[in-house]
């Protein structure tokens, strides 16, 4: 069964930084996608950033040049490195993956993270 480990959630004052990690346990190959959503409250889960085992990334506008994902395929970990957070970034960031399952693409998702950007 695949598990995901969040770690690096907190609250930061608005410029600060966090930097989040997720490790998968269980996967059975290199994950085809890793990546962070984000949900506030009584918003839609929205995507954050993601990166394919091949090294391509994805951002979400509002955040590019500020955050950085990477991840390190021989630990099945994923990180997202956010620089000059902002309030409106305050949000529970959950960590997911897609991996190979009996040759389907399968999603799991962590149980989230909380950062909250406050002075």
């Amino acid at each position: 069964q695949v598990q995901l480990m969040e770690s690096g959630g907190g609250s930061v004052q608005p410029g600060g930084s966090l930097r989040l990690s997720c490790a998968a346990s269980g996967v059975m190959f290199t994950p085809i996608i890793m990546g962070w959503y984000r949900q506030a409250p009584g918003n839609q889960r929205d995507l954050v950033a993601r990166m394919a085992s091949g090294g391509s990334k994805d951002y979400v506008d509002s955040v590019k040049g500020r955050f950085t994902i990477s991840r390190d395929n021989a630990r099945n970990t994923v990180y997202l490195q956010m620089n000059s957070l902002k309030p409106e970034e305050t949000a529970v960031y959950l960590c997911y993956v897609v991996v190979m399952d009996d040759g389907e693409p399968r999603e799991y998702w962590g149980q989230g993270t909380q950062v909250t950007v406050s002075s």
